[in-house]
This record gives structure tokens, sequence and C-alpha cells, in this order.
């Protein structure tokens, strides 16, 4: 028997990159995988293949700055699968900006996805797992443990997500609900959500990788499947005595 076999998995952001990677894996891996994104044609694109193979994944369109679609996603879910037993939090988005040079505007977008859009995906999750119990994963960043240069807003929103992720998982625990809450921080990973961001560097571009590359020690950047991997684990069984937990995963970035 496949590790998710019988279990219902709801990734945001599934349309490119980690998000991807992580609906990827858990359809390998026996689970039914609600694939949700803002951008759907993006996810017919990259599903195609994998839904002829029939591997059991839904296509769902979602804007996770939106509260009231949060209520009528799970509502769905709970009608065509009767349950839902793994959240990954994923939706977000980066801007490499000095933060004088960030408008209120830049501020509140990078805010509503990054931030709000994980504290409506816990609320509608929790509501739903309180009875059968699950797991909520999301996705911060060392960005949310460290300060990273050009990255205030990013920073201070996945610093949010790491720390609410931790009052969500206390809250539940001392509730008796069988409901584990952990964050994921990625380092630097080959998505187009990085590179999108830092070709907006222009001619600082080549400088900045060169300099975040001599950072890692291990050399390199990231693949999404190697971020994909440990989002499983805090899924699976083998993470059953973990909450509030963060998981790094970063190629040693941070351990310098």
């Amino acid at each position: 028997m496949k590790r998710f076999e019988g279990k219902v998995v709801l990734v945001t952001g599934a349309a490119s990159g980690i998000g991807l990677a992580v609906a990827e894996q858990f359809a390998f891996e026996g689970a039914t995988v609600v694939a949700a994104d803002i951008n759907l044609e993006g996810l017919h694109e990259v599903f195609s293949h994998h839904l002829k193979e029939g591997l059991k994944i839904d296509i769902q369109h979602q804007d996770v700055t939106d509260l009231p679609l949060w209520k009528s996603v799970m509502e769905d879910i709970v009608q065509r699968h009767g349950q839902l037993d793994v959240l990954f939090n994923n939706a977000g988005s980066a801007e490499f900006l000095l933060i004088e040079e960030t408008s209120i505007e830049q501020w509140r977008a990078v805010n509503a996805l990054n931030l709000d859009g994980v504290f409506f995906g816990m609320q509608a999750a929790i509501g739903v797992m309180k009875e059968k119990g699950g797991v909520i994963i999301n996705n911060s960043s060392i960005a949310g443990i460290i300060g990273e240069p050009r990255l205030a807003a990013y920073c201070a929103t996945k610093g949010g997500v790491r720390i609410m992720t931790k009052a969500a998982a206390i809250d539940c625990a001392r509730q008796g609900l069988p409901i584990r809450i952990n964050s994921i921080h990625p380092g630097y990973t080959d998505t187009n959500l990085v590179s999108t961001a830092l070709k907006a560097l222009g001619d600082l571009e080549d400088e900045f990788v060169e300099s975040t590359i001599q950072a890692i020690p291990m050399g390199r950047l990231a693949t999404p499947a190697e971020i994909a991997g440990p989002v499983l684990f805090l899924a699976s069984d083998s993470a059953s005595y973990m909450t509030g937990a963060e998981l790094v995963v970063d190629g040693g970035y941070t351990a310098g």
C-alpha cells in the first residue's frame, strides 16, 4: 500500500515550482490531490499527462486571498471526497526590493498572499479536520528565520507564517484536536518564482546569484523535488509527534 493511499490532500499554488512537485509526489504515493492555483490554465497544462496516466488529481481554481472562496473550496472537497487529510499552504510571492523602494501596494499584496492566505487556509482546514484529524504544513522560508537583502516584505510575511504556525499548533494540541501543524523553510530553490524575482534585479542579478550560491555550503540551489520530500515527511505518520515545528531545507545556508 502506498504511503498516502486513501488520503485527500489540498495543495495551493500547485501550478508550478514547489507546489507542483509536492502535488505530484502526493499523487505518486496514492493520495487524491486537489491541485489549486489562481492560474487555472497552468494547472491543466502541467497536470494533463498525469490525469491521462490515471493519477487522482482534481484541478481547482483558487485565489487564497479570497476568504469566501476558501469556504466554497472546502465544501466542494468534503462533498466530492468526504474529508480533507492534508493541507499544504504553499501559494506565495516575492519581489527583490529595498524597503524604501517597496510601495504600500506591494507591501499589502505580499501580505495578502503570503500571510492572509495561510491564515485563511488554516482556519478553513481546522474546521474540516476537527473530527477526523489532519495535518497542515505551511510553506515559510529561511527568510522567516533570518533577514535577507531586498526582501523586507517577504521576510515579514514568512516570519509571520513561522510564528503563526506555532501558535495554531499549540491551540489545536491544547484543545485535544487531532491536528498537527508545522512549517517548512526552504532555502533558495530553482523555481519560476525565484527566477522571475531575480530578473527584476536587472544588472544586479548575476552578482546576487553568484554571492547567494557562494553562501550555500552545498554550492547550488535546491530542486523543487528536494523540498517536496520533507513536506511529505511532515504529512506522514513518521512525523506523528511533530507539531509546531519548523523544518529547514536549505543546503546548509542558515547553519553558518
